[in-house]
């Protein structure tokens, strides 16, 4: 996949109308409506304050949760549109459709310098199967598309890829970062270039094994999916999450890896629990003699300080997937730990969004991380080596 792609910075965007996508699927409170956190809103703000102060005309927009083409008034954007004009202290209008009667008339008269936010995308059926029709509409608002919504690259929809068939498509900062960032480390890494892959399933985590033992000099597998890994090894690992069918794979994977001359490193201790629960009983086990009846939870502390000791070399770092069931208090020692010596590193050090990076902010190391990924499942989508739709429709610098 191509990473070299425009950005509103290769392209004039003075008196252009921009449709802007972004990423406004924040959580919301249950009972209220309100944004319970806002960090998605101000990423895009980079981005928005560019366009504006740049003369452009921002027609900003988003999904929201899931409403599956019916208009649901507790996904309206109305929450964001609020949120946004606090944040930019300036006045956001609110379009009360997507490509309707209002929508079109607030664009039509939008001038360089003012911002508006359409409503809920996946109000309309169109968006998720990206309908021509739909797209075409859409794209008749705007002369310019700008795509920041990384979290939704890995999706072929109207408003992420189908809408550059009818508008030149160039990226957002947010996005830029992402390419620059993720397809550094994959294309050429400041070595030794060390993988964490952690999370519950080998199953999930396929594709970005085989891709990154081609590209690795150090992988660590810790988390869920390292018991099957460590059945591969002959051990005995008792009721711990485990994949039969993927432990062929796992083999595999170790064999490929020691022809290749990848170091595979796998906890040499573990941290087990008599049940799943915040509650049980829990010891400290080599990764060799698990008892039967017990659950791996989390690494042990020689694991700890073997994965630290390949982080403390490296001079880049991946980590997607936290190494124990960091919710319980018990078992949170490893992802901590490892979230700790990244955050210690003096490599390029990348966390793949989704679980690892809430547990980076949650622990309070976000701020000493080069790069955390806004993309969960487009971030390991990419590096699986895949090509995002959101990313390859983009004008090649």
């Amino acid at each position: 996949m191509k990473y070299s792609k425009k950005s509103v910075k290769d392209v004039e965007v003075k008196g252009k109308k921009v449709l802007l996508r972004c990423d406004f699927n924040v959580p919301l409170d249950k009972e209220t409506g309100e944004i319970t956190d806002d960090k998605r809103i101000e990423e895009s703000l980079p981005t928005i304050e560019y366009l504006l102060s740049n003369g452009a005309a921002v027609i900003a927009c988003s999904h929201l949760g899931r409403p599956n083409g019916e208009v649901t008034p507790g996904l309206s954007l109305a929450p964001i549109a609020e949120k946004l004009s606090k944040l930019l202290d300036k006045p956001v209008k609110m379009a009360k459709d997507v490509i309707g009667p209002d929508a079109k008339a607030m664009a039509a008269s939008l001038q360089p310098g003012e911002i508006m936010l359409l409503e809920n995308l996946r109000f309309e059926k169109g968006e998720t199967k990206n309908d021509p029709q739909f797209t075409k509409q859409l794209a008749e608002m705007a002369d310019l598309f700008v795509f920041d919504a990384f979290g939704t690259a890995h999706r072929a929809h109207a408003s992420t890829s189908g809408i550059a068939d009818f508008l030149p498509a160039v990226s957002g900062f947010l996005v830029a970062k992402e390419l620059e960032v993720l397809g550094g480390a994959l294309d050429d890494p400041k070595r030794p270039f060390v993988a964490i892959l952690g999370g519950a399933k080998v199953s999930d985590k396929l594709g970005v094994i085989t891709n990154l033992i081609e590209k690795a000099d150090t992988i660590i597998i810790g988390g869920g999916m390292a018991y099957t890994f460590l059945k591969a090894e002959g051990y005995n690992v008792g009721t711990s999450l485990l994949e039969e069918d993927k432990v062929e794979y796992a083999k595999e994977t170790m064999r490929k890896a020691k022809e290749k001359g990848v170091a595979l490193l796998l906890p040499v201790d573990t941290e087990i629990g008599d049940r799943f629960a915040e509650d049980c009983e829990h010891k400290t086990v080599k990764a060799s003699e698990m008892p039967d009846g017990w659950m791996g939870l989390d690494i042990g502390p020689e694991t700890i300080s073997l994965f630290a000791n390949a982080i403390k070399n490296a001079g880049t770092v991946v980590w997607n997937g936290p190494m124990g069931v960091f919710e319980f208090e018990n078992f949170a020692k490893g992802t901590i730990a490892i979230a700790q010596a990244l955050a210690d590193s003096d490599a390029i050090t990348i966390i793949g969004g989704g679980d690892s990076a809430a547990a980076a902010d949650e622990f309070g190391f976000a701020d000493k991380i080069t790069h955390i990924s806004t993309g969960g499942g487009a971030s390991l989508e990419f590096l699986e080596g895949k090509e995002l739709p959101g990313v390859a429709c983009l004008l090649d610098k």
